[in-house]
């Protein structure tokens, strides 16, 4: 069993039933899956898919699935079919391995780190955070990248409301900023 898993059902829930007044064990929010998203620009080469995929693919230790435009868009010479992107959805164990490694690796890692913004939620519980460059993951080999790559990572929760979210998100160890 994963650390965050263990900590979120001898810790977090506990807490939470606590501080929230919950009766019910179910009432509890909990983390339901992570998706990660990563946007390919149509005018980079044919090589930026592949290495998208590797990189999500070294990242997550999950393979990831092409996103395919949907239909014609001329202002952006976007044809339907054509790849713009790459994602991938963690759910169970590896999730909370990805959670564990992004709170305690790779945020730590970023330059001039003041903590995530608390504005990102989206009324529902679920949040977003966007990674501008890929390479802060360590699993990734700095020689072999020919093209910058950004992330969006979606938190989905089971909070009804934004509160509820950031308090198991906070204490999973997600590092909010203060302001």
């Amino acid at each position: 069993m994963p650390d965050m898993k263990k900590n979120y059902r001898e810790n977090i829930v506990p807490a939470m039933k606590e501080s929230r007044g919950y009766k019910n064990l179910l009432e509890v929010p909990r983390l339901q899956k992570i998706v990660i998203n990563c946007g390919i620009n149509t005018k980079m080469d044919k090589d930026a898919a592949k290495e998208a995929r590797e990189n999500i693919a070294m990242v997550t230790g999950q393979n990831p699935v092409m996103t395919k435009t949907m239909k014609d868009i001329a202002n952006f010479k976007m044809r339907k079919g054509m790849q713009v992107g790459v994602m991938v959805t963690l759910r169970g164990s590896k999730m909370y391995d990805f959670l564990d490694r992004l709170v305690h690796n790779y945020l730590p890692r970023v330059r001039d780190f003041r903590g995530v913004s608390k504005k990102a939620f989206d009324g529902s519980g679920n949040y977003n955070l966007g990674i501008k460059d890929i390479s802060l993951f360590t699993e990734i080999d700095l020689d072999k990248m020919k093209h910058s790559l950004g992330l969006n990572i979606t938190f989905v929760t089971s909070a009804k409301t934004d509160e509820e979210a950031v308090e198991l998100l906070q204490k999973f160890g997600m590092p909010f900023a203060t302001n």
